[in-house]
């Protein structure tokens, strides 16, 4: 049972995501041009995987459980104001700079929102005040990360998939938003890789909410800690890896 349960998640994902996806590149709100991004190597790419992204894990992932849903939604609305907003900085250390000089950026913001709304997770997906406290670092430190790695067509989806499959060998929710984060990744990753759409920080943060929530619904105390160091060393690390190839 628990293994169509999981099964199930994947395929919602992937066909909520899919659809989105078609359904926003035939008809465009505001017109095709207000979707169109230049990439790291100069190519016209659209941003309507972001959007598909987003909508389709956090309807997937609320099936699961509801606060899961919120995280990934929520992480998703906020890498989408980021990505209106146009704001090229990446990483703490860039907007926490402009804060100490009297600018509040849109990454600041959608930093904020994230972390807001994943201690607000955290706080319905487990009961003792620690692990509460854990769980919103772990999901808000997951859609960061994945976000810091989305600096080449098929690195952040590649990431996702590669994280996510093993979480999906095990049992019970975990396992379940484990699917719904490769599932949706699944769906839009050809036309990510051959350079026709990308994430944006849409998708990516959403993806990364999605499995963090993974890792909260599936693990214990253990899991948690071990999720939360991971997640504070890659931001810490955040300028180091995106200083491998900064989009363009």
């Amino acid at each position: 049972m628990t293994g169509s349960r999981k099964s199930r998640a994947f395929l919602l994902s992937a066909a909520l995501t899919r659809a989105g996806f078609v359904a926003l590149r035939a008809n465009a709100p505001g017109g095709p041009a207000r979707w169109e991004r230049t990439n790291h190597a100069g190519r016209t790419v659209e941003l309507h995987a972001g959007p598909a992204v987003a909508a389709g894990t956090a309807l997937a992932a609320a099936r699961v459980h509801p606060a899961a849903g919120l995280a990934v939604l929520a992480a998703g609305a906020c890498g989408a104001y980021d990505d209106a907003a146009g704001d090229r900085r990446r990483g703490f250390r860039e907007h926490l700079g402009a804060l100490r000089e009297g600018e509040v950026t849109s990454g600041a913001v959608k930093l904020s929102g994230i972390s807001a709304a994943a201690l607000l997770a955290g706080a319905l997906l487990k009961v003792r005040p620690l692990d509460r406290l854990l769980a919103g670092v772990v999901i808000a430190g997951a859609a960061h990360g994945v976000n810091l790695v989305d600096v080449r067509p098929g690195r952040a989806l590649g990431a996702v998939l590669a994280l996510g499959a093993p979480g999906m060998l095990g049992e019970g929710p975990g396992a379940e938003l484990a699917a719904v984060a490769t599932g949706g990744a699944a769906a839009v990753l050809r036309e990510d890789v051959g350079e026709r759409t990308m994430l944006g920080d849409t998708g990516a943060h959403a993806l990364g909410a999605a499995l963090g929530a993974a890792v909260v619904a599936g693990g214990g105390r253990a899991a948690l800690l071990a999720g939360a160091v991971a997640v504070v060393a890659a931001a810490v690390h955040g300028d180091r890896v995106t200083g491998w190839a900064r989009p363009s």
